[in-house]
């Protein structure tokens, strides 16, 4: 292996004198450190966003929601509470009421989902990032006010203490529409979740909620927070299947698996993508070797002729792309890893600079471009990498141990 190790890197030294085979070799090893440190920065990317939806989206949207068939509402729902409280797989369960209407505010009209909350035994924390510690002290000091999302607050022009009305739809038994009902609300603060929720979403309390809807047990419903959300499909069935009384069952995959679905989606087309593009790279080197095959056939008949092994040929000139290779993998690798943990002021540099906005706000449900490094990301890179390097190495290789001496020192 020694032996090989110098033949490679007298071949390589012989190369950089052919400016043609040099530039092709050169150009491998950059798409090679190209492709490395793309593809691991936008899978950081990609881990970003996923965890930023975890964060940010599933720390305050339900994972789980099981709620009444009829406007009966959860028959003794805190004993039943108190029951599914013992289940392992959940982190929480708390009451609700969903109610839908139009917010009303000096002749303006807009669509908002007010969820009613029995705010005096909701943990805070849950929330910190969403409202601010004084809209929630005031919040949770009169049934009579209300949390709505930022976007609301923004386009009716809103402050703290305005007061606003809700009109919510009112059905007899024989569903057919009466005049709405008007709920009369205070401005407590605001809700900032991101992107579209903060349009249209906005918090209340579970007595006025209930009583505003007719629930007669006084919860619409129950929401659940699960240890790991990525499972709250398959955990809803289940407490839902063996609920005592008839519900529906929703979980956060069919109101914002979307975005998750996205995130995997993208992540998976980057990975393919960009495995491609360093497959093509990796072309270069068979090219490079090919030539210096060619360039070499009377030094390899020499060689042969002195008694060296096929095995000795084939390792020099696997070695030979390898080097090539694996400078290309530690260069984009190492870059990468410096990059994707400070990509997020890298871009809001770049936005400062020329003075525009990659994430807006009022689209998507950030307005930062996030990144999160995973060791196994870079491992894997490296390694499918390391593997697309051998095998265009395998070729030129097999080709060199061809030559014919004979042939080779007679032309």
């Amino acid at each position: 292996m020694k032996l090989a190790w110098q033949l490679a890197r007298r071949f390589r030294q012989a190369k950089q004198q052919n400016r043609y085979i040099s530039f092709i070799s050169f150009s491998s090893t950059f798409g090679i450190g190209l492709g490395c440190f793309v593809l691991i920065t936008l899978l950081s990317v990609m881990n970003g966003f996923e965890r930023e939806l975890t964060h940010r989206i599933l720390a305050v949207i339900p994972h789980g929601e099981l709620y009444s068939v009829s406007n009966e509402g959860i028959n003794n729902w805190p004993a039943v509470m108190t029951e599914l409280e013992r289940d392992e797989r959940l982190v929480s369960v708390e009451p609700y009421t969903k109610i839908t209407g139009m917010l009303q505010h000096k002749g303006a009209l807009k669509p908002v989902e007010l969820t009613g909350l029995a705010v005096a035994s909701v943990d805070y924390s849950q929330w910190r990032q969403q409202v601010t510690p004084q809209a929630w002290e005031r919040f949770r000091q009169s049934h009579n006010t209300v949390l709505l999302g930022q976007g609301l607050i923004e386009k009716f022009g809103l402050e703290v203490g305005d007061n606003l009305g809700v009109l919510v739809p009112v059905t007899s038994d024989d569903m057919v529409f009466k005049a709405p009902q008007r709920i009369k609300l205070t401005l407590a603060g605001s809700l900032s979740i991101g992107g579209e929720l903060d349009n249209y979403l906005g918090l209340m309390h579970l007595g006025k909620a209930s009583q505003a809807a007719n629930i007669d047990s006084g919860a619409q419903g129950l929401r659940f927070r699960l240890h790991d959300p990525y499972q709250a499909k398959t955990v809803m069935r289940d407490i839902g299947y063996r609920f005592p009384q008839a519900v529906y069952m929703s979980d956060w995959t069919r109101t914002q698996g979307h975005l998750y679905n996205d995130i995997q989606l993208v992540r998976t087309v980057v990975y393919i993508v960009l495995t491609l593009v360093i497959a093509v790279a990796c072309f270069n080197i068979v090219s490079t070797l090919v030539m210096a095959v060619r360039e070499k056939r009377a030094a390899i008949a020499i060689l042969k002729t002195m008694g060296a092994q096929d095995s000795l040929i084939r390792q020099a000139f696997i070695l030979q792309g390898l080097t090539n290779g694996i400078i290309g993998i530690v260069a984009g690798t190492v870059l990468a890893v410096i990059t994707a943990p400070n990509l997020a002021s890298i871009v809001k540099t770049i936005e400062g600079v020329f003075n525009t906005e990659i994430l807006s706000g009022d689209i998507y449900f950030i307005n930062f471009l996030p990144s999160q490094l995973q060791v196994m990301d870079v491992v894997l890179t490296v390694v499918v990498a390391v593997i697309l390097v051998v095998l265009a190495t395998l070729y030129p290789a097999s080709q060199a141990v061809k030559v014919a001496p004979a042939s080779a020192l007679n032309g």
